[in-house]
């Protein structure tokens, strides 16, 4: 017999569209077969996320602020307040609490060296990062260089270059950041490595010829700082030039 009921024929036609169908869930909205989760398939036809859905993509964003980078740029943060408190204790010249204040300036300098590293290379940048990270940098050397001359260890002249030059070239980076990122240079690093042994060696209770050396190492500091500054003014006209000449290119081919 090859012929087959009607009645049979549909109910195998229901059981392999049942098959083929996502089962409903408790709601009575039928699942997705597609492999995305956390998402449900309304009476029209539409995939919507389920309600708990936001709520979770919402956390895993939240979360994903709490990285290594990130916490050694709190960390650095908090050192700020103690760092200060440290270096001011007890009149500000007791060879100890600077010895501690000391420590507590090499901290946040190791960190900085390291959050920045580990976010590149782990794919932990974000934008709590790149907004914390460069003032996490500014304010420790802040604090150091206000400290020291304040206790007239270090002439106000030489914070007001290095501070000077460093919220100037923040400053110039927002402002051509319409046209390309300004990246740092080999001598902005070497500048950095310098300033924080200069200013680690000023924070020392240093005496003979550590403390002459130290005022050569500052004066290095210095140099390098004002070097790499006008260099950085260079590179910002340099593309502000670059991203005006490449604009006026393309809505000349636009108009034509």
């Amino acid at each position: 017999m090859t012929g087959v009921p009607a009645s049979a024929a549909g109910g195998s036609s229901r059981a392999q569209g049942a098959a083929m169908s996502p089962a409903p869930d408790a709601s009575g909205a039928p699942e997705t077969g597609s492999g995305i989760t956390g998402a449900t398939m309304d009476e029209q036809g539409t995939l919507r996320p389920a309600r708990g859905a936001k709520i979770a993509a919402a956390a895993v964003n939240q979360a994903s602020v709490w990285n290594v980078a990130n916490l050694l740029t709190m960390l650095r943060l908090l050192l700020v307040p103690g760092f200060v408190a440290l270096m001011l204790a007890d009149g500000g010249y007791d060879p100890a609490w600077r010895a501690f204040a000391w420590a507590a300036f090499a901290v946040a300098m190791i960190t900085d060296l390291f959050d920045g590293h580990l976010a590149r290379t782990y794919n932990l940048v974000t934008d709590f990062g790149k907004i914390a990270d460069p003032i996490a940098d500014k304010a420790i050397m802040g604090a150091a260089l206000i400290c020291l001359s304040a206790l007239g260890d270090l002439p106000w002249w030489v914070t007001g270059v290095i501070l000077g030059r460093e919220l100037g070239i923040t400053l110039l980076r927002f402002l051509v950041i319409r046209y390309g990122v300004i990246p740092a240079s080999r001598g902005g690093k070497l500048k950095t490595l310098t300033q924080g042994v200069a200013v680690g060696m000023y924070i020392l209770a240093l005496t003979g010829w550590l403390a002459t050396l130290r005022w050569w190492v500052m004066a290095g500091a210095v140099v390098l700082t004002v070097v790499t500054g006008l260099d950085y003014v260079r590179q910002a006209i340099v593309l502000r030039r670059q991203g005006i000449a490449e604009r006026r290119a393309a809505s000349g081919e636009t108009r034509a």
